[in-house]
């Protein structure tokens, strides 16, 4: 079962595609949102299409992907959480998470495509396993309790600036990280009884030419704990994202031009899907 949003941005359609057939979900729920996602969003799904409440959308294929959630209250990011990307970025692995945060509205279709901002030269990509919440989580005891507090993985993209990040930042990185559209993210949101996050293979390219090739297992803080430490310090709701950071193998390095308008971007995790974005020039309104 996998839950994904089509159709032109802000007049998405609730869909849930199952063995392969895209069934719409509005008679189950007006959104894949936080009160969706909080109220066993998997059981009331399959119980409505084992019922044949559910009818098959026909022209899904012909619809916009938008981003699999609606726009979540709170994008919260964990840095340098592969120690070959710390190292590639000049950096001792970190001993505790490392939190920036993305604006909502960095948070679009997987496909849609990417302003440079303006003024930028070192516009990069970042494949990331993503996190949804579907419980509202406060101090958690220990890790193991993040498990129920998950409803499920989504693939992103954290599109980052690095001037902005490291040279006008400040120390905080999120200057470099909340462009309009810096956060392409689905196309879907997978439940997390069906992933296993500690083993998923994540791969990125840039104009065709393989850049990031690596696996879940690499993090140096793995989803339960983020989500337990996370918990220390924020008030996690329903909907929210979390993106747990990206292994190496991104222009920072040194070894990759940073990005151009014109140039393509494809990111993919096993299980969750494939994205692609043309990142084009800024231009007043736009």
């Amino acid at each position: 079962m996998k839950f994904a949003r089509l159709g032109e941005p802000g007049s998405e359609i609730p869909v849930v595609i199952d063995a392969d057939r895209t069934f719409d979900l509005r008679p189950v729920t007006s959104d894949v949102d936080g009160d969706f996602l909080a109220a066993d969003p998997v059981g009331r799904t399959r119980a409505a299409l084992d019922a044949g409440e559910l009818a098959e959308l026909a022209d899904a294929d012909a619809l916009r992907i938008g981003a699999p959630i609606a726009r979540p209250s709170a994008v919260i990011c964990i840095g340098m959480n592969y120690a070959a990307h710390a190292a590639e970025s000049g950096s001792e692995p970190p001993s505790i998470p490392i939190l920036f945060l993305k604006t909502p509205n960095t948070v679009v279709g997987p496909d849609d495509a990417v302003t440079i901002p303006r003024g930028s030269e070192k516009t990069d990509w970042e494949v990331e396993l993503g996190i949804v919440i579907g419980t509202r989580t406060a101090y958690l005891d220990s890790p193991e309790e993040a498990d129920a507090r998950i409803a499920g993985y989504v693939l992103a993209n954290d599109v980052s600036e690095r001037d902005f990040q490291m040279t006008v930042s400040g120390g905080q990185w999120s200057k470099g990280k909340i462009a309009a559209g810096f956060n392409p993210t689905g196309p879907w949101l997978v439940p997390a009884s069906e992933i296993d996050s500690t083993n998923l293979r994540l791969r990125s390219w840039v104009n065709g030419e393989p850049r990031q090739d690596s696996n879940t297992s690499d993090m140096i803080f793995d989803v339960r704990t983020i989500v337990h430490h996370l918990s220390q310090y924020v008030t996690l709701e329903p909907g929210d994202l979390i993106l747990t950071g990206t292994p190496q193998g991104v222009a920072l390095s040194g070894k990759y031009p940073y990005l151009k308008a014109g140039d393509v971007v494809e990111v993919e995790i096993d299980g969750l899907g494939r994205q692609k974005q043309e990142f084009v020039a800024w231009e007043a309104g736009r």
